[in-house]
């Protein structure tokens, strides 16, 4: 079994395992880390795609890379930004998930104005 062989199929179990995470799990910091778990198993696959010029005796495609790196970025910023909001959705409703029994604002007695 050749190496790109072994990176395609992590790659491929990366997809599998963030997709079903993300499916899955209710709680949303759960669902961040498949979502993560997921990109990563893409960035790999894409790496993957980069090298298919080297097995050929060209030089590695700059594209696919370009595009990983960007994606790392991309990732990184958007996961610390979803982290800030599960922080403060935890700091003002004391619990990550919204409550489906909580009252909803305009309808019934309880609403202003009505």
């Amino acid at each position: 079994m050749s190496a790109v062989t072994v990176f395609g199929l992590t790659a491929a179990a990366a997809v599998g395992l963030g997709l079903y995470g993300l499916i899955t799990n209710p709680q949303p910091l759960r669902k961040l880390l498949a979502f993560n778990l997921l990109g990563s198993g893409v960035f790999l696959l894409f790496g993957i795609i980069g090298r298919r010029g080297a097995a050929a005796g060209f030089g590695n495609d700059p594209v696919p890379q370009a595009l990983v790196i960007t994606g790392i970025v991309v990732a990184f910023a958007a996961t610390a930004l979803a982290i800030a909001l599960l922080l403060r959705l935890f700091r003002t409703a004391g619990s990550t998930t919204l409550r489906s029994d909580a009252p909803r604002m305009g309808r019934g007695a309880d609403a202003p104005g009505g």
